[in-house]
Formats: C-alpha cells, structure tokens, sequence
C-alpha cells in the first residue's frame, strides 16, 4: 500500500503563482513540434511558453499545457482513488441520493433529511468528527462514501475502511508474507487527513481489537483531526472512552437516522410545537425584573442544574415550581440541546401521553399499544412534562407507575416537572423522585414571570417543600 506522502510527491507539478499573464505561446508555433498532433495548442510537447504583459512569449519559462494539467489532474484523482481504499463504493456520491432517503410505496422509511445535510455540509468543510448512527439498510455507509467521494472531487486526501476490515488487516501484516507493514497501515490510518471508519461496532471485538481501535481514536481526538464514523450501535452503548469522545459537544456532532415511526414518536409530545422548539438555554432569562433577589438566585440555579443535565444527562431531575415559573421553558431547553446534538430525546407532556397511549387501542391507529409504550418507557432521555396534572384514573396511575418503575430500575435519564408538591404525589412514585441516589429535586421558588408582571414580585413558597 502507497503512502499517503509518496503518492503526492509523485503528482506535485509546477504552478504559475506570479500572478503575470498566464497566456500560452506554443512551442510548436516556431517548429519545435512534437512528436504528434494531439493537442492543437502545444502538439504533443506537453509544454507551452507563457506570455508576457506585453504580449510576447516568455522563452525563459514554460509551464504545463492545458493537455498535461488533465492528464496530471486525472492522475491525481486516480492515486487519490486508489489511497482512499474506496473501491466500488467510489460510485457512491450526493447526487445519487434523495435527501429523503429510502422510500417504499412513495413513503420515506426513515428520517433521513437532517442527517443528509448534515453530512453535504461536512464534505463542504470537514471540521471535527461527524457521527452517523442508524439501522443496516438506512443509507449511513452511502452518505460516508459520498463524503469520501465529494473530498475525492476537490482534490483532497480521503482513507475509507469499514472498521471489521481495519482489524482484519491490521491482523494480516503480522503475516510473515505481508506486503504492508503493521507500522505503516497504522500511521496511515492514524494521520490520514479524514478517516472514514464506516460500521464501528466496538462492542463484540477481542480486547486487542479494542485497544487498537482506540488507540487510533484517541490519537485523532486529540489531534482534532477529521473523521466521520458510523455504526449501528447507539452511542450510549459504546465504552466510555469512546463515547466521551463521540459526545463531545466541542468536536462530534451525532445524527441518528430513525425509522420514520421512530420519528414521529420522537415528537409527538410537544417538540413540534413552535412554542417548544423555540424555548432554549440562551432565551430563558432568570433576570426577570420585579423579581426579589433571592428568586433571581433560585432561578439563575435552576437554570444551572438544567444546564448541567443537558450537558450529561444521568440520572433524574425533578423540577417543582408553580405554573409560570420556567420549569417548562428548562425541560424544553434540555430536549432542544440534546436534539440538536443529535442525542435521542422524547419530550412528552403528561395527559397527552396518557391520550396517545388510549388512542392505541383503536382499530385506526397507526402505532400499536406494545410498540408506543416500549418505546417512550426505554427513551435513552424521557422528559415529562406537566407531571401530576392527569386524570387520576386507576388505569393511568397504573401506566405512569409502570413506566417510571422500570426507567427507576433501568437508571434511565428522565426529566419531571410538577406544579404540586410531593405530598401529593402517589407514594410509590415519589418515593423514587426523592432517592438522592438516582434524583435530584429542584424547587422553583420564582412566581409566575411570563410578561415579567409587576406581580411577579410575590412569591409562593408554602406550597413546594423542598426534598
């Protein structure tokens, strides 16, 4: 296998950077023909006299005819080609992808658009790492090629290697017969200018597999360096050291390609609504005038403790206050960073759910009982919004409990907010809001501020009892 440096010292040519006249005078204007006509400006010499400003040849240079530029241009393209290890996946391009992705009967399969523009706008500027999370037969690989191929295109350096096949060859050069050495695929790989490590699946791999795959990573982590990754194993379920580096915000940004139910799950609570989408971490203001100091403070703290849960969301976060207070505008908050961050996120108010969940059981409903409840019981982040405020029937109570139950038992991140008390809460619900093993509770002192009213100023403190 060539290197990476002895293929571009192969294909380094002379360019004209003076910035005089770059207009050609052939050779084979003055008899020094070549030996055939193939190009009717420099005939076969490969070499042309450039002009001068006054319009007379400079005989003391030549540069490279417009027929030799291609020809070195091809050649580039070709070595770049061959060192991209692409193979047939260099038919792999944007223009032979829908933005919609995958239909079946003129329905989009998956919710392929976001990661699609996502991976156009990498090929434009490779910066960081871009990671593409999605099921076999969703279109991730596609998308890395046509990375790969766009790069390709604009005359840059790209390696593409599905990850299994990485370890086969690194197994490979320990072959006494082996053409390549252990030393130089590694570099290789490691110093490429953008990796394309396609299917990383670093979970049923032998221990040296896995040192070697993060060796490699860590050496591009810390050298910010380039890199687009796709797997078909949630990033949550990947080691931790790993998966420090793919959620780092500073560098990674994740996009999940989801089945269109998935998607349509995913928003069904609320993150579809203009108001929702629009309630973010730099919009909420906790300087509200007419506000009492302390509430400013108890606020500014809310704030931070959302902050910090957007950021890693572990755990569970309780978040009491009355209504107005900004407990709403937080969890909205939340899901809207780790969305855009590409984390899986569901943002669900309460009594809607409960309506969702009884509108399963009717003969025209599109999703099924057992496939809805699954779903939003094991979300990686489940936010519930407006908690307490549904019909106190024995069937919902029983429904809640079950799935706070098992996100309890699972350790799964989930978001409350409430505007009563605990005390009037179901025991068995709140006795697992208060375990400081798994939640923290916050209580929103602040009044209602929405319109920032003169009012705000009053304050109800009684009826929250602090955890």
């Amino acid at each position: 296998m060539e290197r990476l440096g002895d293929i571009l010292k192969k294909i380094r040519t002379r360019t004209n950077t003076s910035g005089e006249n770059t207009d050609i005078w052939s050779t084979a204007d003055i008899g020094e023909a070549g030996p055939d006509n193939s190009c009717e400006i420099c005939h076969g010499t490969k070499y042309v006299h450039p002009l001068l400003p006054s319009g007379r040849p400079d005989f003391k240079r030549i540069v490279p005819c417009e027929c030799a530029i291609k020809e070195i241009e091809k050649e580039r393209s070709d070595k770049l080609q061959k060192y991209s290890n692409l193979g047939s996946l260099s038919k792999c391009t944007f223009d032979k992808l829908s933005p919609d992705g995958r239909k079946s009967e003129g329905k989009a399969l998956f919710d392929y658009k976001p990661v699609y523009e996502a991976a156009l706008a990498f090929a434009e500027s490779p910066v960081g790492w871009l990671i593409i999370v999605g099921p076999n037969g969703s279109g991730k690989t596609h998308l890395a090629c046509s990375i790969a191929n766009f790069r390709i295109n604009k005359s840059e350096p790209v390696f593409y290697i599905d990850a299994a096949d990485l370890l086969d060859h690194l197994r490979s050069t320990y072959h006494p017969e082996s053409s390549t050495s252990y030393d130089e695929l590694f570099e290789q790989v490691k110093n490429t200018p953008l990796l394309i490590l396609d299917n990383l699946n670093i979970s049923s791999v032998t221990p040296w597999a896995k040192e070697k795959l993060r060796q490699i990573l860590n050496f591009r982590y810390n050298g910010q360096m380039p890199t687009v990754i796709t797997s078909s194993i949630p990033v949550e379920e990947l080691e931790n050291n790993l998966e420090c580096h793919l959620n780092d915000p500073d560098l990674s940004r994740i996009f999940v390609i989801k089945r269109m139910s998935e998607a349509e799950l995913e928003h069904f609570g609320g993150l579809e609504l203009e108001l929702i989408r629009q309630m973010s971490f730099e919009n909420f203001n906790f300087k509200v005038m007419n506000m009492s100091v302390e509430d400013r403070q108890n606020l500014e703290q809310a704030y931070n403790v959302s902050w910090n849960f957007a950021r890693s969301p572990q755990g569970w976060l309780v978040l009491l206050g009355q209504n107005g207070c900004g407990k709403t505008h937080l969890a909205a908050a939340i899901a809207n960073y780790l969305h855009s961050n590409g984390k899986s996120v569901l943002f669900v108010v309460v009594p809607d759910f409960l309506d969702h969940v009884r509108s399963t059981f009717s003969p025209e409903s599109h999703i099924s009982y057992d496939y809805l409840f699954e779903r939003i019981k094991k979300a990686p982040v489940l936010i519930l919004d407006d908690y307490g405020e549904q019909a106190a029937t024995p069937w919902a109570q029983e429904k809640l409990y079950q799935l706070i139950n098992y996100r309890y038992n699972a350790r799964l991140a989930t978001v409350f907010t409430m505007s009563y008390s605990l005390d009037e809460i179901e025991n068995r619900i709140s006795s697992r809001m208060v375990d400081p093993i798994i939640s923290l509770v916050f209580n929103i002192t602040a009044p209602d501020h929405r319109g920032d009213r003169k009012t705000a100023g009053k304050s109800n403190r009684s009826k929250y009892k602090k955890a």
